[in-house]
């Protein structure tokens, strides 16, 4: 089997995938950007072949690296990133060189928002009111009917990049006079907090891992507000969440996918669908997974490619805490001191890309306990400010 994986080296740790699919007997191609001496010893021994092309945003590179790769290895049977950014280049490549998995037409509804509520709302789940504004004057017409605060945001984009909530006209005013050439969709305020449905489905389509996160902040306010993040994978997954998360793969019919699903669930009880994502969710929640579950995810997301397998149990032994500190904030406690009070609880430390920054903290700690009190404990201390 050829795999080929594109930008391998990021995030810094999508490495091991390349590691287990290679163990499971895959021939890795990879593509990328970055110089072949600067990627890391254990990327380097698990790829067949690395082309190394000027820029990744310049396609017909790509297609000459694709060409080159299937006339030296044969057909290939992946193409795959795993990286919202690179989500239609995936496609596009795939489309092109007749590759399974999703193709350009499959995306549509992946990629706007606009038409990921169409398939919520085939699926019965509820989404937050809004559509695609053209101008201020259709702006207006909105909020007439949903009423101040907005939320406004690209149709089509990655994370909660240029994401704004608006509380007045003179807001609305601004935001137009300096919005980006795009459109944007204008959803009215849903006062909730973020849940997430996560796993992977299988080359039928079934549910073979799933999980969740619990948000104790909002992404949008994260990046706009320049807050710290605090999230965690619960022991015990809700029931609607599940129960919108299934439905919810089901409408989008992903085989062989990761997903990443957002809702709200209201104080008063119900949920709200936010966004789906057809990729593993971001920074080290990968990781996180196997924390919680004491398994490898990327092993069995090799096992699934190469053999169709996937055979780890999910027993959710622990509750796992995802804590993102912001450079920006002073902390009551240094960085040292908590690693050394908590240490034997922090299972995975280390500096955020720059690029990843603004949602996830400039540095991450996973921590994992037995229960939830704990991590809260340890959580607080390590976010504890002056």
């Amino acid at each position: 089997m050829n795999f080929i994986f594109l930008s391998p080296y990021f995030p810094n740790n999508f490495y091991n995938f390349c590691v287990e699919l290679k163990k499971a007997g895959v021939n890795v191609l990879g593509i990328g950007d970055t110089a072949y001496e600067e990627l890391r010893s254990e990327l380097k021994d698990s790829l067949t072949e690395y082309f190394r092309v000027d820029n990744l945003e310049d396609y017909s590179q790509l297609i000459k690296a694709c060409g080159y790769l299937t006339h030296k290895f044969g057909k290939i049977d992946r193409i795959e990133s795993h990286n919202e950014y690179w989500l239609e280049t995936d496609a596009r490549l795939r489309t092109d060189f007749n590759v399974q998995g999703l193709k350009v037409d499959d995306l549509r509804l992946m990629k706007y928002k606009s038409k990921m509520k169409e398939v919520f709302k085939q699926a019965g789940i509820k989404t937050a009111r809004g559509r695609v504004v053209n101008n201020i004057v259709d702006a207006e017409a909105l909020i007439d009917e949903l009423d101040y605060p907005v939320i406004v945001k690209p149709d089509s984009g990655v994370g909660a990049a240029d994401t704004h909530k608006l509380n007045n006209h003179q807001q609305l005013v601004e935001f137009f006079n300096n919005q980006a050439d795009v459109d944007y969709i204008m959803e009215e305020y849903i006062d909730g907090k973020i849940q997430t449905f996560d796993g992977l489905t299988d080359q039928e389509g079934n549910i073979v891992f799933s999980s969740s996160l619990i948000f104790e902040t909002g992404i949008m306010e994260t990046v706009n507000q320049g807050l710290d993040i605090f999230c965690h994978i619960p022991r015990k997954l809700s029931e609607d969440i599940v129960e919108a998360g299934i439905k919810t793969v089901e409408a989008f019919e992903l085989k062989e996918r990761f997903f990443h699903f957002e809702f709200f669930k209201l104080k008063e009880g119900g949920i709200v669908a936010l966004e789906a994502n057809v990729r593993p969710p971001g920074g080290l929640v990968l990781d996180m997974f196997n924390y919680a579950n004491d398994i490898n995810i990327y092993q069995q997301y090799a096992k699934l490619v190469a053999h169709g397998v996937f055979d780890a149990q999910i027993s959710r032994k622990y509750n796992c805490f995802y804590l993102g500190r912001k450079n920006s904030i002073d902390y009551r406690h240094k960085l040292e001191e908590v690693l050394n009070i908590y240490g034997e609880y922090i299972v995975q430390h280390e500096e955020i890309p720059a690029l990843m920054a603004p949602a996830m903290g400039d540095y991450g700690m996973v921590i994992r306990t037995n229960k939830l009190k704990k991590g809260k404990k340890i959580v607080q201390y390590a976010l504890d400010k002056y």
